[in-house]
């Protein structure tokens, strides 16, 4: 029931959106299968989320996040793309998708691009992480690496500490990489004593290979996750430098 019922909320959430393809029900070989988890809390407006949503469909059709995809081992990924805000939101916006060239990240871009925006209140990060990792549970592909990539403008004020959802991934051999958004717009709830970047370092990402990279804000935020997706794709152990 659980498979069902988290295939079927994003299936939902990308109804009427352009043609891509979809996961099939064999296991088909990845050289990862990520899951892009964003903050959709009420701390990013109208048009931070606007710039964070062009910054994602941007990425995944660059020609160098292509390449980089097109030139792994097997020459694929599977992208699952999740919206989290509070302890109670989390929702698998478009489901796992085989990318294996620029024809499948148009379609998937433009899926992201009709899919339905939702704003919550408050910031869960561990609920988000908790949610990613069911739906790397449930993913359809057989992946070499498994990633969750957290984006987000603020610190965990919401449920458990988001340590306790990062050590429960770690622990089944997941890697959670951080996009922390320095934005300059107070959170709710909780404050943290610490910088964004330094509270993801410390608190969101961990396991192999593990790596974060912050953006100074939103409009800064597509370049960012170019670089982010280029070294998680490819598995580099320095971010390049990408223009």
């Amino acid at each position: 029931m659980r498979r069902r019922s988290l295939l079927a909320t994003g299936l939902v959430a990308a109804a009427g959106a352009a043609p891509f393809r979809p996961a099939r029900a064999e296991e088909e070989p990845v050289d990862v299968a990520l899951v892009l988890a964003v903050d959709v809390s009420r701390s990013v407006d109208e048009d931070e989320a606007r710039l964070q949503r062009e910054g994602y469909r941007e990425a995944i059709t660059d020609p160098r996040v292509v390449e980089a995809i097109r030139s792994g081992m097997i020459g694929a990924i599977g992208l699952a793309y999740v919206e989290w805000a509070g302890m109670d939101f989390q929702r698998l916006l478009i489901p796992w998708t085989r990318i294996s060239g620029q024809e499948e990240a148009n379609g998937w871009a433009e899926a992201l691009a009709r899919a339905p925006r939702i704003s919550l209140s408050w910031t869960s990060i561990s609920g988000g992480i908790e949610f990613a990792r069911r739906t790397l549970a449930e993913t359809p592909f057989e992946a070499m690496r498994r990633v969750i990539d957290v984006s987000g403008d603020g610190v965990n004020n919401s449920g458990p500490p988001a340590e306790e959802a990062r050590d429960r991934a770690v622990a089944e051999g997941i890697t959670i990489n951080g996009l922390p958004i320095m934005n300059d717009r107070p959170t709710f709830g909780r404050v943290s004593a610490l910088p964004l970047d330094q509270y993801y370092e410390r608190s969101v990402i961990g396991g192999p290979g593990a790596f974060m990279i912050s953006a100074e804000d939103f409009t800064a935020f597509g370049n960012a996750v170019r670089r982010k997706l280029v070294r998680e794709i490819a598995g580099l152990e320095r971010t390049p430098d990408l223009a």
